[in-house]
């Protein structure tokens, strides 16, 4: 990674300052271009957080927390949830990709609260100059150059991204048994008391599936040791495909349960295209396609990854941590066609 000159500020890389403790529904105010590189360490990043070149069109922008993000699933290494501080999603803020050669992923931004101020929502907004990622920016040289990784041993291009760091960013794991992390999911205001105690049991739930797969004989594992959800391959080695060519805008229903199991390997993969369990929640739910998906970037190495058969993504359809211990970081998933089926338009 190239190192540039550390831009100098009261509060450059270490969060001092930024202890809003914010909610979900709060408004806040993304702050200046200028602000937010004053908190920036030479890499473009805080607290071991990259600030990305996407997130240069929300500064002086108005936006409410949709999620308070004081942990998050670790996809990269699967060690489980780990601790973030001093972090929120904020509502409509999603990445697209366009300083990460069109990753399709289109995940949630990690705001640090240094880079945000709490504002009345009553109160007048400033003018917002629509920029996009034009030159004769100050920050955007640093950030750009900081999207990309040194080179693979094949030469092969590879980025840089929130999503690919954030094993560096949330270093700390956060035990199932922490019970914190439940009392904070709730007063943050991210889930409520009801749904952080279902959750909370479903992981417990999971975890003694796993302890009795290794201490117990067969014959007493429950639904044969699977976790909560009861997804199940039943493809064999070769799974099937179907094309329906879907495009943006049309009507699709989910397909039941029993279908997809049947489309799925033993590793519950179609084609290489994972289906988890949170998935099954939305069987036989009708959703418009929102795009459909050729590119994302891999978490683990940087690569960009090109999809033979593109995949879906469903409008309002996201991962809602149910099956997850609340994880707020509402991934979109990835659909296979084979998976979904047209439905006709309502009168």
């Amino acid at each position: 990674m190239t190192r540039f000159q550390v831009v100098t500020g009261s509060r450059a890389g270490s969060g001092v300052g930024g202890a809003l403790g914010l909610r979900v529904g709060e408004t806040v105010e993304v702050l200046s271009e200028a602000e937010i590189m004053a908190t920036l360490d030479g890499k473009g990043e805080l607290d071991e957080l990259p600030f990305m070149p996407e997130m240069l069109a929300f500064c002086g922008r108005r936006l409410t927390v949709h999620k308070v993000a004081h942990k998050l699933c670790d996809t990269i290494s699967s060690s489980g949830m780990r601790r973030m501080e001093r972090a929120v999603h904020l509502t409509g803020a999603r990445c697209d990709g366009q300083a990460h050669g069109g990753c399709q992923t289109a995940c949630q931004f990690y705001w640090k609260e240094s880079w945000l101020k709490r504002v009345d929502p009553d109160s007048p907004a400033p003018p917002v100059t629509a920029v996009g990622l034009a030159a004769g920016r100050p920050l955007l040289p640093i950030l750009q150059a900081a999207t990309r990784k040194e080179p693979g041993p094949d030469g092969e291009e590879r980025f840089s991204c929130q999503a690919t760091e954030l094993l560096r960013a949330a270093p700390t794991c956060l035990p199932f048994k922490d019970v914190g992390q439940y009392v904070a999911d709730v007063r943050t205001g991210n889930v409520g008391v009801t749904w952080m105690l279902r959750s909370f049991l479903v992981g417990l739930f999971n975890r003694f599936q796993q302890v009795s797969k290794r201490v117990l004989p067969r014959r007493l594992w429950i639904r044969g040791g699977m976790r909560w959800g009861f997804v199940r391959g039943g493809a064999g080695p070769t799974t099937p495909t179907r094309t329906l060519d879907l495009q943006p805008g049309e009507l699709v229903r989910v397909r039941s349960k029993e279908e997809i199991l049947k489309t799925l390997n033993d590793g519950l993969l179609n084609r290489g295209m994972g289906f988890e369990e949170e998935m099954s929640r939305y069987c036989g739910h009708v959703a418009r396609v929102s795009a459909r998906v050729e590119r994302c970037l891999d978490e683990k190495t940087g690569r960009m990854l090109t999809m033979k058969n593109p995949c879906i993504i469903l409008e309002g359809v996201i991962c809602a941590g149910a099956y997850n211990v609340s994880c707020p970081r509402e991934f979109v998933p990835f659909w296979r066609e084979i998976w979904l089926e047209r439905v006709e338009e309502p009168r």
